[in-house]
């Protein structure tokens, strides 16, 4: 590209414009044909820079100069309906990565050059680039909702802008990725086509909705096409099946709210939602599957149905409980064994001549005995829980649950049984190791949620 052209289309300065093109006979052959390795002109570049007087100088200057009087937008109109029918007008020439000039504004968020570009040729909102993402594509995961609307008032004819199967999948898939709620609305309501439409792996909206988590979002997918929720992607995993691997428990209340019955698909693999939740170790979304999901577990505990389903691994959902039975039974074990042992071994030892503990009136050893009492107690009732395992389905999930919350508890117990331990018997001679061990106890919780955080 010429040096001069260049600098004025990234400087938007329209004075050495001028300069670079006085006395050149070939102006407009220049503007539309002087490029950079990436293949921009100089409409390329100022759209890019967001330089919008200069984009409209340049789109100008085959007829005359430019007056200044009219407002950019006037001036894109005008010069698009007077360029030359055997001439290519600079806002259908594209780069090396097939963006047209509005292309570039709108991924640079200037909407105000986009915005004259589209009143110079609202037709250009549809074209399709390498990765077959047009401006309304760009503009809905953008937010920018002017321009969104802007595009949609121009009609779309499938015969002239067909319809392409990208991985980014419609406008409103982007606009789904972007939690754009205001453009969802305007897609669903202008363009009600664009909802049954998927990416190249089969997504609908509705599927990147449940990945993202966003109740409003998908209160409004549903509410415009219940059988979004029943269609399966490339894995033949539904909404919920993504809901459940990403822990989208918003998603899954609104999903069971409106098709109960989905919870009862199952996909490539033979899983149901209940499964999934399990394999990746969602917790939160097996819980939200437990409250909210009346449908299977009414099928599982009619006498008509057999519970014991396989999947196409021949796994039985019986194993997967089975498991964490397991697990849980073997942490109350330990947990009881240890709290039961600290009841007779209290800190500071006993009172030879009366039998009493010798720390009885601190309070930290009163914190202590309770939270001693609390850690045991709780290891108890989770004994009892699985004792009741064999129940009906409904129960066992239940139970399965409560032990969750009730080891957890026993384990914050057992902290505050350290702690106030190492403080009775430590702090008297020796207060910085004690201090440090209840610091490093305090943090343990605070790590362990952290990391379950950061593992989303």
């Amino acid at each position: 590209m010429d040096r001069e052209l260049y600098r004025a289309a990234t400087q938007g300065d329209v004075a050495v414009l001028e300069e670079a093109l006085v006395d050149r006979l070939d102006e407009p052959r220049i503007l539309h044909f002087s490029r950079t390795p990436q293949g921009n002109t100089a409409l390329h570049l100022a759209a890019l820079h967001g330089h919008a007087e200069l984009a409209a100088e340049v789109l100008y200057k085959d007829n005359k100069l430019l007056s200044g009087m009219l407002e950019v937008a006037e001036l894109f109109i005008v010069r698009a309906k007077a360029w030359p029918e055997d001439s290519k007008s600079p806002l259908i020439i594209i780069n090396k990565a097939g963006d047209t000039a509005l292309h570039e504004a709108v991924r640079n968020r200037r909407s105000a050059v986009a915005a004259a570009l589209l009143d110079a040729d609202p037709t250009r909102g549809y074209d399709l680039n390498e990765r077959m993402e047009s401006p309304l594509h760009m503009a809905a995961r953008e937010g920018l909702i002017q321009i969104v609307q802007k595009i949609i008032k121009h009609s779309w004819v499938e015969d002239r802008y067909p319809a392409a199967t990208s991985i980014s999948g419609t406008p409103l898939h982007q606009a789904v990725l972007g939690s754009h709620l205001g453009i969802v609305e305007i897609l669903l309501k202008k363009r009600p086509e664009l909802t049954l439409r998927t990416d190249s792996y089969n997504n609908n909206a509705l599927h990147y909705a449940a990945q993202k988590n966003h109740k409003r979002v998908v209160e409004a997918l549903l509410n415009k096409q219940t059988e979004l929720a029943y269609m399966l992607n490339d894995s033949r995993q539904s909404p919920l099946h993504v809901a459940a691997n990403y822990d989208s428990t918003d998603a899954i209340k609104v999903l069971l709210r409106h098709c109960p019955d989905v919870a009862e698909m199952v996909d490539g693999a033979g899983r149901n939602a209940f499964h999934v939740s399990v394999d990746r170790g969602k917790t939160n979304a097996l819980r939200c599957l437990l409250r909210v999901s009346c449908s299977a577990l009414l099928l599982l505990n009619d006498r008509r149905v057999d519970p014991c389903v396989q999947n196409r691994d021949d796994n039985l959902i019986d194993k997967d409980f089975d498991n964490l039975v397991d697990a849980y039974f073997l942490a109350a074990t330990l947990i009881a064994t240890v709290t039961f042992a600290a009841t007779f071994t209290m800190p500071g030892g006993y009172d030879q001549t009366n039998g009493i503990a010798l720390h009885g009136r601190s309070s930290a050893f009163k914190i202590f005995v309770v939270s001693n009492t609390v850690a045991m107690c709780s290891s108890i009732v989770i004994f009892l829980l699985i004792w009741a395992r064999q129940e009906p389905v409904k129960l066992r999930l239940h139970n399965l649950m409560w032990s969750q919350t009730l080891t957890i508890l026993a384990c914050l117990a057992m902290l505050f049984s350290l702690m106030t331990a190492v403080y009775v018997t430590v702090a008297p001679s020796a207060p910085w190791p004690a201090y440090a061990v209840i610091a490093i106890a305090i943090s343990s919780p605070a790590i362990f949620f952290f990391i379950s955080w950061m593992g989303r």
